[in-house]
């Protein structure tokens, strides 16, 4: 189905807050694999007494050692942070095996971690009547925070690209959510086809504000595919690469 978009009110606006780009030591607290392929780790510490995240896709960035014993840093969203408890969920998806990512696998209850950031946030304001949040593995966390922080009255329909059913999440939230999955192969991690066709049965409503993050060749693809074919306005869409195949800590960015 071809279904053409029709006319949204204006379009909704950033708003971007800036913050000090502080760099802290925190405390591995809980692990927990939330399915075979994602694992959390909750980190915990006074340090986060003056923490701020305004939004579901910030970035902070951790600082791992290196290969060779140097440190090298690695951007990743915060899935989730409680200020009272002072404590910020981290979620790693395992498609790869980065500097980060070996460390959250060999991480244990009591190892520290330091953590910079995030710089700032970039919070959407405006009359959104719906959000289509599309993703990877990658871009889960991201998409799981909005969820479950939407108000009620918000409407979601989250379209997520995982390997098999068992990677699947469940999310707990008081906004009105249709979650869909696409089940591909590790293999086709930058295939854009299967989003592509899923996309083609959805009808785009007016005000329904696209959020995508995945492969940077992938979400390239599904934002011009949105824009293109189905008339999407620029300022309804925001599109990024969260990472980039065979390019270590690439990302792009897409408007």
């Amino acid at each position: 189905m071809n279904v053409a978009t029709p006319v949204s009110p204006a379009a909704p606006v950033l708003n971007r807050q800036r913050f000090e780009p502080k760099r802290r030591s925190l405390t591995v607290l809980t692990i927990e694999r939330v399915t075979p392929s994602m694992l959390r780790l909750v980190l915990g510490g006074d340090d986060l007494a003056d923490f701020a995240s305004a939004a579901p896709d910030d970035h902070v960035k951790l600082a791992v050692p290196g290969p060779d014993g140097t440190e090298e840093r690695r951007d990743y969203t915060p899935r989730r942070f409680d200020a009272a408890r002072r404590e910020l969920t981290l979620d790693f998806a395992l498609h790869e095996a980065g500097p980060a990512t070996l460390w959250a696998l060999n991480a244990r209850p009591g190892d520290t971690l330091d953590v910079l950031g995030p710089r700032g946030s970039a919070v959407v304001e405006g009359a959104i009547a719906h959000w289509l949040l599309i993703g990877d593995e990658t871009a889960l966390p991201a998409i799981g925070r909005r969820i479950e922080e939407a108000a009620p009255q918000a409407r979601i329909t989250s379209l997520v690209a995982v390997t098999s059913a068992g990677e699947e999440q469940a999310f707990s939230t008081a906004a009105t959510l249709e979650a869909r999955w696409i089940h591909r192969p590790a293999s086709a991690l930058t295939d854009a086809a299967p989003f592509l066709k899923a996309l083609e049965t959805m009808a785009l409503e007016p005000a329904t504000y696209v959020w995508v993050a995945a492969e940077a060749s992938v979400a390239r693809a599904v934002r011009a595919y949105l824009t293109e074919t189905r008339g999407v306005p620029l300022g309804w869409i925001k599109a990024a690469g969260y990472w980039v195949m065979g390019q270590a800590d690439a990302h792009e960015k897409m408007g």
